[in-house]
């Protein structure tokens, strides 16, 4: 089946907003494990961190971040999720910590720099703010969030 433009009829084409729905089901299906990518941006003293609007993490304090597409690095990813959720644009990452979470296989990347305003994507994020690591634990976060903070402020020696 092509991609494209989703004509009608037996030559139906895959409309562009299913081909990654598609590809996750066909992972699943053959037990590859789903890539997805996340990004502590750390900034003075505090964190970003986001609460999703969307399963798998609704309702959840977390870092900002999403599935990889066809073709994109776990770099990649972040980088493209960073801007079509928080309108930012985020450079020198580096890898944090790779974890398990759920059927997804997460890459956590940390960095300081970025730039732009945020902008968040109200479809995928519900709030958004600067924490202190010190605050992080008054928050429902997803699993484990407060020791891979600590972590993203050791590798930036901000203790």
């Amino acid at each position: 089946m092509a991609l494209g433009s989703g004509a009608k009829g037996s030559d139906a084409q895959v409309p562009r907003s299913r081909i990654l729905p598609l590809a996750l089901q066909t992972a699943m299906q053959i037990g590859m494990p789903l890539i997805a990518a996340s990004v502590a941006l750390v900034r003075d003293k505090d964190i970003l961190l986001i609460a999703r609007n969307r399963p798998p993490s609704e309702g959840l304090w977390t870092f900002p971040g999403g599935r990889l597409e066809p073709g994109e690095t776990p770099e990649q990813c972040a980088t493209r999720e960073l801007k079509e959720e928080m309108g930012l644009d985020v450079f020198a990452l580096r890898p944090l910590r790779r974890l398990t979470y759920g059927e997804f296989e997460l890459q956590v990347f940390a960095t300081q720099a970025f730039e732009g305003e945020i902008t968040p994507d109200p479809v995928e994020i519900r709030a958004w703010r600067w924490v202190a690591p010190r605050d992080v634990g008054r928050l429902r976060t997803t699993q484990g969030l407060g020791d891979i903070i600590a972590s993203a402020f050791r590798l930036f020696d901000r203790t």
